[in-house]
């Protein structure tokens, strides 16, 4: 009962670690994109290269932190990124540039690297046979806490001002960081899902599961050997492109279809909305059905939804398709971790999934959020070329993943 106990306050803990580091990633440069145009006179290319910044940090950091969590510990992993997500923030509340700006993204992608990988190997851990629920419900909180916050954001700028803002959200992020990393403990000895030790355990959707090759779970150097890793690192470059672009395209597509800025940030919100709920629901079924069919149906449903979106001028229905997108864009976040232990088992997956990452980290940023923020530059904001565009990254992604074969018996 003890256990159990421990258990369930270190999936709390790790959930809500998530929570600041997921509210401003995926929240601050859609609300505060539009300020920072104004404030530094850039363009949508320059604060779409924010989002490049963030990612860039994901696909240096994500492998290392799966190194070192094995080293130092999971917990101290996280309270290293609970006081780096804080104390980031004020370099936007004092930037004087854009490059300040970045500065900011990237440190903010480098401590979510510290919460999210040992978070999720942490509550992998203490559920082995719930890998996919316990998952979905760290990255529920990682990918709703910016529809929560998004709408707060937009208002504490009206009426604190642009530095009080930030001041208190710094002051905030530290705080529950800190006091959440502490509950994220690690169970006394790991109990290693079937796939990772070869036992008789049933696997997804009640067939028995096989140990990959490599005893105890594949090395890293044997993971990138197959293809099962290099299918699930280019959905992560096509599909992580078309989801994280929309974090930046929302609001701003919002007001050139007419609406205000308060009225924009509902479209943001809805995607935000969905990348969250997306995360807990898609984690629970994979656990029943193959998981890499539960990202090509999400995938499918994100790519029809940017091929429609440049055709609706209703603000309910565009923010009804931008939550199509989060609920692929979260779907893959939730799934993925899981199905990476399919594959490779779990001793290893902090290093492995960490390189899985580095597609989203180095790809993904400059195919979503910067490339589609120079088109809408030099097309004089036409949106039609660019929503195209990441429908087909999407409906390709949902291709590739059914290349993805984890081995059961």
């Amino acid at each position: 009962m003890e256990d159990r106990r421990r258990g369930v306050l270190a999936v709390a803990g790790s959930a809500l670690a998530m929570f600041w580091p997921g509210a401003l990633a995926f929240g601050y440069p859609g609300v505060l994109g539009p300020r920072w145009q104004e404030m530094f006179g850039v363009g949508r290319g320059a604060v779409g290269n924010i989002m490049f910044f963030v990612l860039a940090a994901l696909g240096i950091f994500m492998f290392l932190v799966g190194r070192w969590q094995e080293r130092y510990g999971c917990r101290a992993m996280m309270t290293v990124g609970a006081v780096l997500t804080g104390l980031n923030v004020l370099v936007v509340a004092f930037a004087t540039d854009i490059w300040m700006v970045y500065l900011w993204g990237f440190l903010n992608g480098t401590a979510s690297c510290f919460i999210y990988m040992p978070a999720l190997t942490v509550v992998q851990r203490w559920f082995p046979a719930r890998r996919g629920l316990v998952s979905g419900i760290v990255n529920l909180v990682f990918g709703s806490a910016a529809a929560i916050m998004s709408v707060l954001f937009a208002g504490m700028l009206v009426s604190m001002g642009y530095r009080s803002m930030n001041l208190l959200v710094a002051g905030l992020a530290l705080a529950t960081g800190v006091v959440a990393a502490q509950f994220a403990s690690e169970p006394a000895r790991v109990a290693l899902p079937s796939v990772a030790v070869g036992a008789k355990a049933a696997g997804p959707a009640g067939r028995r599961v096989a140990p990959p090759p490599g005893g105890a779970g594949m090395t890293v150097r044997e993971s990138l050997r197959t293809g099962n890793f290099w299918f699930m690192w280019l959905t992560w470059a096509l599909l992580g492109a078309a989801g994280i672009a929309m974090v930046t395209l929302s609001v701003s597509y919002g007001r050139a279809r007419g609406f205000s800025a308060e009225s924009a940030v509902v479209v943001l919100t809805a995607f935000n909305l969905t990348n969250g709920l997306s995360r807990i629901f898609a984690g629970y079924f994979s656990d029943r059905i193959r998981r890499n069919l539960t990202i090509t149906a999400t995938a499918v449903l994100a790519g029809v939804a940017y091929l429609l979106l440049p055709h609706v001028g209703d603000l309910a229905l565009i923010a009804l398709l931008a939550a199509l997108v989060g609920l692929a864009f979260g779907t893959l976040f939730a799934v993925s971790a899981p199905l990476a232990v399919d594959c490779f088992g779990l001793k290893h997956f902090g290093p492995i999934f960490g390189l899985v990452f580095t597609a989203y980290g180095f790809v993904a940023g400059l195919l979503g959020p910067s490339l589609s923020g120079y088109l809408l530059d030099a097309s004089g904001d036409e949106y039609l070329p660019v929503f195209s565009y990441l429908g087909g990254l999407c409906l390709a992604a949902a291709l590739l993943i059914q290349f993805v074969r984890p081995r059961r018996a």
